[in-house]
C-alpha cells in the first residue's frame, strides 16, 4: 500500500490527525485572519505605506497565513481516513508499530509508520516516505534490513509488528 498515492493524490490520515488539521484550518481562517487584518489596520494608521516596515511585515505574514490555509485545504480535500484494523499484521504497512534491534549498537527502537503529515520524530512516528519508512515497508518479523540513510547505512532486525 502506498501512503501517498502519486496517481490520485490521496493523503492517508488517522481520524485524530484529520480532526487536528480541520481544527487548525478553522483557527487560521477565523482567528489568524482577524489578527492579521488588525495588524494591517494598525500599520496603515502609521502613515505612508511605501516606507512602513510594520505594514510590509503584516502583509508578508498574511501571505504566509494564506499559503498555510491553502496547503491545509489541499491536504484535507485529498484526505482519506485509514484505520489500522483494516490492514493485515503480517507485514509492515502504514500505521504499523515496529520494534527493531539496531544490529550495530544492539539498541531496541520502536517506531510507528505514519503519513508525512503525521510524522513526528519526537513521538517515534516516522513517515512511510522517509528513507527508514520506505526501507521498512512490506518487511516481515524476523527479517534483517539494511537501509541507506543520509548519514550512512542502518541495519535492523525486525522483532515485532503490531497495530
Amino acid at each position: 500500500m502506498s501512503e501517498n498515492n502519486k496517481d490520485t493524490g490521496i493523503v492517508y490520515l488517522t481520524r485524530e490527525r484529520l480532526v487536528e488539521l480541520e481544527n487548525e484550518l478553522r483557527e487560521l481562517k477565523v482567528k489568524g485572519r482577524a489578527e492579521i487584518a488588525q495588524k494591517i489596520g494598525e500599520a496603515r494608521g502609521h502613515g505612508d505605506l511605501s516606507e512602513n516596515a510594520e505594514y510590509d511585515a503584516a502583509k508578508e505574514a498574511q501571505q504566509h497565513l494564506e499559503m498555510r490555509i491553502g496547503r491545509l485545504q489541499q491536504t484535507l480535500s485529498r484526505a482519506r481516513i485509514i484505520q489500522s484494523k483494516e490492514l493485515p499484521n503480517d507485514k509492515i504497512y502504514i500505521l504499523s508499530k515496529v520494534e527493531l534491534r539496531d544490529l550495530k549498537t544492539n539498541e531496541l527502537v520502536n517506531y510507528m509508520l505514519v503519513s508525512p503529515e503525521e510524522s513526528n520524530f519526537e513521538e517515534d512516528k516516522i513517515s512511510v516516505t522517509s528513507p527508514l519508512g520506505r526501507g521498512l515497508m512490506g518487511k516481515t518479523e524476523g527479517e534483517v534490513v539494511k537501509i541507506a540513510v543520509p548519514v550512512g547505512t542502518l541495519e535492523y532486525k525486525i522483532l515485532k509488528i503490531s497495530r
